[in-house]
C-alpha cells in the first residue's frame, strides 16, 4: 500500500511531520487555494485507495475513519499488535513443541527448525547453542539414555553435529 501510494505521489499525506498550509497573504491567494484544493483532492484519493484496498469486513470497520491518516495510524496500530502476537505466538509454539516417540526423530528437528526460521524472520534470533540445548532437552523419554550422554559430553556441539549425531543413533536404535 505505501508503495502505491508513493507512486500515485499521495503518500506524503499521511507524513505526521506534514506542514499546515498557512493562511493566504493577499499576494499570493491563488497559490495557496490551489495548494490546498491539491491536498485535499489528494486526501480524499488517499484515503479512498486505503479502503480499497480493505476487504469488506475492514472496510465498514473503517469507513467511520474521517481522514486517510486516521485510517493509516488505525490499520498501523492493528497490525503492529498483531504481528507482536505473531511473535509471542511463535514463541510459545517453540517452547510447547515436544519431541515424541514413534515419530523419526529428524523430522521433529526439522519441524523445531522450522519454527526457528519464523522466529528469524520475526527479528528474534537464537544462539545456536541454545537451539543445540533445546533440541537435546526435548529429546523422547526413550532417548533418556543418550540424553544424558550428550549432556555429560564437555564439547560443544554445533546444530549440524547435533543432527548427525541424532541421524547416527537414530539408526543404530532401529
Amino acid at each position: 500500500m505505501k508503495f502505491m501510494l508513493t507512486a500515485l505521489e499521495i503518500f506524503y499525506v499521511l507524513d505526521p511531520n506534514l506542514q499546515q498550509i498557512p493562511n493566504p497573504t493577499d499576494d499570493d491567494i491563488d497559490e495557496i487555494k490551489a495548494e490546498q484544493k491539491k491536498r485535499n483532492e489528494d486526501e480524499v484519493m488517499c484515503r479512498g485507495h486505503i479502503l480499497n484496498a480493505l476487504s469488506d469486513r475492514l472496510y465498514d470497520l473503517y469507513t467511520v475513519e474521517s481522514s486517510a491518516k486516521a485510517n493509516w495510524n488505525a490499520l498501523q496500530f492493528k497490525y503492529h499488535a498483531e504481528e507482536e502476537g505473531t511473535k509471542k505466538f511463535l514463541i510459545s509454539k517453540y517452547f510447547d513443541y515436544k519431541f515424541v516417540d514413534g515419530k523419526p526423530i529428524l523430522a521433529q528437528v526439522h519441524e523445531l527448525q522450522v519454527i526457528v526460521n519464523q522466529l528469524k524472520a520475526e527479528k528474534i534470533k537464537l544462539p545456536e547453542p541454545f537451539q543445540v540445548g533445546v533440541i537435546i532437552a526435548k529429546l523422547p523419554s526413550s532417548w533418556k539414555g543418550y540424553r544424558k550422554k550428550i549432556l555429560h559430553d564437555s564439547k560443544d556441539i554445533t546444530l549440524e553435529q547435533i543432527q548427525k549425531y541424532l541421524r547416527i543413533e537414530d539408526e543404530r536404535q532401529e
